[in-house]
This record gives structure tokens, sequence and C-alpha cells, in this order.
């Protein structure tokens, strides 16, 4: 169908109009609460608690892990659910690939509104984490045998349930890959995730609405890039 001149033109002007209007109907990806590209190094954002002989550096857009005997790198920042936490890590096969682990919504007890309080007893040490009310995933941990959900329920036990315990090898890690993390915590649904798939689901009847963030390893080596908190 041929347009006369002018019918052509009125045509044409409604073109960036339309345009604009497809535009304002698109919604966008309201920015990040958190994020960091670690390139700024480690000392605005994160707390490094780590047994001697290990290393952790934030450089060239990767956090790196480098652990010998236990390690917890915390996010300073503390968070309150509705929560959801992304990050990609790849397990180096120059190390022991094993304990792609984390800690989230975690707080002592003792002083709910400082996980750093002076006089904290943290060193790196495993054991020394068991005080906290917190959500944990061993994540191939004992040396890549399992994967696990606990909450911590700030007694020192770590409570463990029978769904929760995973032994596959699907659920295992494997050196090289790297996988993309997702953590939630909302309205007392807390979730797992790994490459997009719900590996831990729990309804908590007292869930934990705020605390820190953590990653968590032990004789290791992990790269960790695009983190992200919303």
């Amino acid at each position: 169908m041929k347009f006369p001149p002018a019918k052509l033109l009125l045509s044409l002007s409604f073109i960036p109009l339309l345009f604009t209007s497809l535009a304002a109907d698109t919604p966008s990806q309201p920015p990040p609460r958190h994020s960091d590209d670690f390139r700024s190094g480690l000392e605005k954002n994160w707390i490094v608690e780590q047994q001697p002989g290990g290393r952790v550096t934030a450089e060239n857009g990767l956090l790196t892990i480098a652990d010998e005997s236990g390690a917890t790198v915390w996010l300073r920042s503390k968070l309150r659910a509705p929560v959801t936490i992304r990050y990609e890590a790849t397990m180096s096969p120059d190390a022991r690939v094993s304990d792609l682990n984390c800690f989230w919504m975690a707080s002592d007890p003792a002083h709910p509104d400082d996980l750093f309080f002076s006089g904290h007893k943290r060193t790196g040490a495993f054991a020394t984490y068991d005080s906290l009310r917190t959500y944990y995933v061993g994540y191939g941990g004992n040396t890549n045998t399992t994967t696990r959900f606990r909450r911590y329920d700030g007694s020192g036990a770590r409570p463990l349930l029978p769904e929760h315990d995973l032994t596959d090898k699907k659920f295992l890690l494997e050196p090289g890959r790297t996988y993309r993390i997702e953590l939630r915590a909302r309205d007392g649904l807390v979730e797992f995730l790994r490459d997009g798939e719900v590996i831990f689901t729990y309804r908590d009847p007292a869930p934990l609405t705020e605390g820190w963030f953590g990653f968590r390893t032990v004789k290791s080596k992990i790269q960790i890039q695009n983190f992200r908190i919303d």
C-alpha cells in the first residue's frame, strides 16, 4: 500500500512515540542493596577470620580465598529479611576441592547487634562458630562427600534433618566449575539455590530475620565474583 508523502511523514512520526511507550512499559531491575566487583580491596566491605597459613584477596574482579586450616569472610553490613544473596564461585583445581560453604542471617545471641564485638572468640576454626544463630550450608563438605543445610540455634547444637543431608554426586563439587549460588530468606522461607535449582528449602517456624553473611571454607581455593544482594 502506497502512502502519499504527507501521510508517510505522519506515519513515521509515530515511530519514536511507539518506542518511547515500549521503553516505559519495560520494567527495569532495581539497583542492588549491596554489590562488590572486588576491585577495591577487602577493607571497605569484608572482615576476614582465618587460621594461619591462608590468604584472602579482593582484586581484578575476584575475591580469592586460599585456605589452609579454616576461614570465614564476613560482609560487614548487617542484612534484614527479605533478602536474596547472589554470587558466582569457582573451585580451583589447584587445591583440595571441598567446602563451598556459607552462613547467612548469622548473629551471636550474646551480642545480636554486633557480630564483631570486642572479645568474640571466632578464629577461623570451624568449632568457634557453633554458638551462632544462623543458616548454614556446607556444600561439598567432609572432603566433598556431603552437602548439608543446618539451622544453628545459638546453643551450640547444629541440628541436621535427614532431607538436608545429601550425598549424591550431583550435589557435590566439580573442580573448575563455576556455580551460581543464590541464598534467600523471606517470610519464614529459607532457600539455597545452585545454578537456578533449589537444593534446600526450609520453612522456619522461628525465622531469622536479620544478621550477617559470610563465605566459609577450609583447605581449598575459591574464586568468587559478581556478588550482589537484593
